[in-house]
């Protein structure tokens, strides 16, 4: 049984991953009364919000996996660090024993690889796979049918809506995704989780569907960040955690028509953050940046049209009429662009991260802060919402990291887009610990 000393149903706490961690590995939680207890709030949540990929007999395969994990480790001494561990996978990664479909009509034998290598790490460290979760269309803008776990009526965000609304909804505690525009940092404010994407190729990417690869970046949610440093050191290279730093970050509004494509909801809750940042004893300078926004905005949406017809040239050519419109309606775009106007797109990414570099040394910025959506969770879901806000982020690979930053009025999660130096993935994660307490008492 749970030990008495230990809060039960530790998916509905917004902030247990690390308690559930420690409470799996030592055996002070019986893993097999936690898998019951997760069946029994799947079974309550899940019918509601379609996070998952339906499977036949998953909690009866999860049983069988958390016996076998129990036998190959049976000393609580000597247990992996996600040592029973329930975690989504979003379906484009290949994953052993499980099919991929891709949010896709496509015929299921077209999608068949090795095991994504992020996965294998995980499984190593001890996480059992709750299950493949919901993703739009090969990772584009068709919806699938999950819900957002505040509200059912409205969207949970894409492309990784699945991942999302499933930490959200406290069905898992670690979700991966990917994202080549906005697929990460906007569901996660949608869903209320904190969402990470990393610099550009800290993650190894074998194994997983490309819809850009230019700019696809694998990353992941969990109700918290400390969460997040726990997955980010086993999964990106070279990490060097830093626990600690000097003092608060120097914080950056990125002032000009970047921060002016957010709505009125949107930019009038970043104003209300940054003033309680400020209260909170942090520097927040506005710093004019990113002048040339239109053109970054159309560089990046010329490689992901560009890349998606290259990756989906065969499939599209036999399957056209299987493809969403929003999908087929991409690839014909990409199809038209040339060698010469692809080339100057590439090129623009890491102009834009240097001239972010130098904004940032000369104004002496730790992090840049954002609305990390236009505004909350648009009604319906027709849209997974409009992926802007993040878009120069993921186009010049810098590491962003969404979190909750409490609600409006509607009661629909509101968040904070934080934005690191290139490769600063580290320093940018231990300064949102300390955000995300300021953050907390907004809700």
């Amino acid at each position: 049984m749970v030990s008495n000393t230990t809060p039960t149903l530790a998916f509905h706490s917004p902030f247990a991953m690390d308690v559930v961690l420690s409470a799996l590995r030592r055996g002070d939680w019986s893993l097999l009364d936690y898998v019951t207890e997760l069946e029994a709030h799947f079974a309550e949540r899940e019918p509601e919000i379609e996070a998952f990929v339906p499977e036949n007999g998953r909690f009866n395969r999860l049983r069988k996996e958390a016996e076998q994990l129990l036998a190959r480790y049976p000393d609580p001494e000597k247990r992996p660090l996600l040592f029973g561990l329930p975690i989504g996978v979003k379906d484009i990664f290949y994953v052993n024993s499980f099919a991929t479909q891709a949010g896709s009509r496509l015929p299921q034998e077209l999608f068949q690889g090795k095991e994504a290598e992020v996965v294998t790490r995980l499984r190593q460290a001890g996480a059992l796979i709750l299950g493949k979760t919901v993703t739009t269309e090969f990772a584009y803008f068709a919806p699938g049918p999950t819900r957002n776990p505040y509200k059912p009526t409205h969207t949970p965000g894409g492309s990784s809506s699945g991942s999302a609304a499933g930490v959200g909804a406290g069905l898992c505690l670690l979700a991966l995704g990917t994202q080549t525009i906005g697929s990460i940092n906007r569901p996660a404010a949608y869903c209320g989780v904190v969402g990470y994407k990393p610099s550009y190729d800290r993650i190894v990417k074998t194994g997983v569907i490309p819809l850009a690869p230019a700019v696809d970046t694998i990353g992941f949610f969990t109700p918290d960040a400390a969460g997040i440093a726990v997955a980010a050191a086993l999964l990106c290279g070279g990490w060097q955690s830093v626990t600690q730093l000097p003092g608060k970050p120097v914080l950056g509004i990125p002032t000009g028509p970047f921060l002016k494509r957010a709505n009125t909801e949107g930019l009038a809750h970043f104003e209300l953050i940054c003033e309680r940042l400020r209260t909170a004893g942090y520097q927040v300078k506005s710093v004019p940046v990113m002048p040339d926004f239109e053109q970054i905005d159309d560089a990046h949406h010329t490689i992901v049209a560009a890349e998606a017809a290259q990756v989906h040239a065969t499939w599209f050519s036999q399957y056209p009429e299987l493809y969403h419109d929003k999908t087929a309606a991409l690839i014909r775009r990409g199809q038209a662009v040339d060698a010469l106007t692809l080339e100057t797109a590439l090129a623009s990414r890491e102009v834009l991260r240097h001239k972010l570099a130098k904004v940032m040394e000369a104004a002496q910025l730790d992090l840049w802060l954002s609305p990390p959506a236009v505004g909350s969770a648009p009604f319906g879901l027709d849209s997974t919402g409009d992926p802007v806000m993040n878009l120069p982020w993921t186009h010049s690979g810098l590491p962003t990291l969404s979190l909750p930053a409490g609600f409006n009025g509607q009661g629909l999660p509101m968040g904070l887009q934080v934005t690191g130096h290139w490769y600063g993935d580290e320093k940018m994660l231990a300064a949102a610990v300390g955000l995300e307490r300021a953050l907390q008492r907004l809700d």
